[in-house]
């Protein structure tokens, strides 16, 4: 594993927790950000002994949006330039949509802008009550644009129209009500509520989970009902026939834990 400028991983058992590591800005996100993070949900995706990814950040919030230095010179940036740079944030947030693993995006201080894609694209978001969220491009003249698949997915249409033409700042509870993230939680819960989540996750097939994600990814962006119908019957005959979908059939009928959990 390298080692990042923008960014910490720690490992914790099966647990790969990437930390936003620019305290100082509160993880505001430029570049080079963006890169690194790529990188380590691509690297995630190839490590066995992982099996739930976890995006936080450092200090007292989670990320304030892009970096204010970097928005300046991205200001000064050609077409071609400014193209360049969006797709790769964009490529940033599709990444972690698709990792393999389950993901759980835990905010807490501020949510600010572009940093509401990085919690979106997450499997699941937990926040605190007092957490700050804003989806603010608007007032500053630009737009949402490579956030929206993910903030739209999780809020609906309406709901987006409501967060992103407005612009306005919102709390928590009002995050969890539009669906923005799963649950809004008073601070000394949070972390004990991810933990839940957590032990849930690690009694699920580890393969069955990434199967489960490709499936869902599937069914919501590529195959239409009549596709789904032979596409979802090839997928659980082959899943039953698995090594995994046989150890956890064999466990159901002979009433023991299979042997993916501890």
């Amino acid at each position: 594993m390298n080692t990042y400028q923008t960014i910490e991983f720690e490992k914790q058992d099966d647990l790969g927790i990437v930390w936003l590591n620019r305290p100082e800005i509160h993880n505001a996100f430029n570049e080079v950000m963006i890169s690194e993070v790529i990188e380590v949900f691509e690297a995630i995706n190839e490590m066995e002994d992982i099996r739930i990814a976890i995006l936080r950040g450092r200090g007292k919030s989670f990320c304030a949006g892009a970096d204010l230095n970097w928005m300046r010179a991205v200001a000064n940036y050609s077409y071609e330039q400014n193209f360049k740079e969006s797709l790769n944030l964009s490529k940033c947030f599709y990444t972690i949509y698709t990792c393999k693993k389950p993901t759980i995006a835990i905010v807490h201080g501020a949510a600010i802008g572009g940093a509401n894609g990085l919690l979106a694209s997450c499997d699941f978001a937990y926040t605190d009550d007092n957490t700050t969220f804003s989806l603010s491009e608007v007032k500053i003249g630009i737009v949402p644009a490579c956030i929206s698949p993910y903030v739209t997915k999780r809020v609906g249409e309406y709901g987006s129209k409501e967060l992103m033409i407005t612009g306005k700042r919102f709390k928590g509870p009002e995050a969890e009500h539009h669906r923005l993230v799963n649950k809004s939680l008073p601070t000394d819960q949070l972390e004990d509520h991810v933990m839940e989540v957590v032990e849930l996750l690690r009694t699920s097939g580890p393969k069955a989970m990434t199967q489960c994600k490709n499936l869902i990814f599937n069914i919501s962006n590529k195959e239409t009902i009549e596709e789904a119908l032979e596409s979802t019957a090839k997928m659980i005959a082959e899943i039953r026939a698995s090594e995994e979908g046989q150890e956890g059939m064999a466990a159901f009928l002979e009433k023991r834990k299979p042997n993916w959990v501890k």
